[in-house]
């Protein structure tokens, strides 16, 4: 079912639009009945405004606590009611693989975005991907999500993430200090938001193809203003990504 978007409604007093409209705590019980499924949660955000503000200040809040509830206590840790970016972006992040067009941000090939099940982030291993100067930094990062078989590209792997407090850490600090520039065209497909190059700004280390079980030299990642990581990869054949992953424990 489509559903037009509706810009009409402003939730005010004298708006049709809320003629009928059930409260915000019934909603509530309604999405919480159904666990807070991310579709139902978006058909909604397309009806009017209203709805869609609802979405956005409590629904993805709710399923983001729900589908990462200890990485969400951590994120939220510092005080903040919020994060980076809004929470319906980063509950876009948590299921939603990017993927990538041809000439697009990675240009070498295409491989459309999709939906997945479930995905692990770790803030273990997003220690792997900053520089040992930036590690008191907190990111998390995902499993790659494996495309394989891509022609001359081999295996591929797309990984995100994102940073906790991103405004206030050593690499946004150390990407400013490096007067790394902002990409001309692109933006995050989460958020967005415009995005530095890590690749370009030199903040790669070896630890992330060591972690991501890819070739040294073929792994690129990106990070918006507002903290979300999303990078491509080429995964090594499993028998010497099992045969790094031995030498880097080692």
């Amino acid at each position: 079912m489509i559903i037009t978007k509706q810009y009409r409604c402003i939730h005010s007093a004298s708006c049709l639009c809320t003629k009928g409209h059930l409260s915000e705590e019934v909603i509530f019980l309604v999405f919480q009945r159904l666990n807070w499924n991310p579709k139902s949660v978006a058909t909604l955000s397309c009806v009017c405004k209203w709805f869609d503000d609802l979405a956005k200040r409590v629904l993805w809040k709710e399923f983001c606590k729900t589908r990462a509830p200890k990485m969400m206590l951590d994120l939220q840790s510092s005080g903040s009611h919020s994060v980076d970016g809004n929470w319906r972006a980063l509950g876009k992040l948590l299921i939603y693989c990017s993927g990538c067009t041809k000439g697009g941000l990675f240009n070498s090939i295409h491989v459309p975005g999709h939906f997945v099940y479930r995905t692990r982030f770790s803030r273990t291993s997003g220690k792997s991907f900053l520089l040992p100067q930036c590690r008191t930094d907190v990111l998390y990062v995902s499993d790659p999500c494996e495309h394989l078989d891509q022609g001359e590209e081999g295996d591929i792997g797309f990984f995100r993430g994102i940073f906790k407090s991103f405004a206030t850490s050593k690499v946004r600090k150390m990407l400013i200090k490096r007067e790394a520039q902002l990409h001309p065209t692109e933006v995050c497909p989460y958020c967005k938001a415009k995005l530095w190059s890590m690749l370009q700004a030199k903040m790669v280390p070896a630890s992330a193809s060591c972690r991501l079980g890819a070739y040294e030299d073929a792994i690129e990642y990106y990070v918006c203003l507002n903290g979300h990581v999303l990078g491509i990869c080429t995964l090594l054949p499993l028998s010497d990504s099992e045969e790094a992953s031995d030498h880097s424990d080692a």
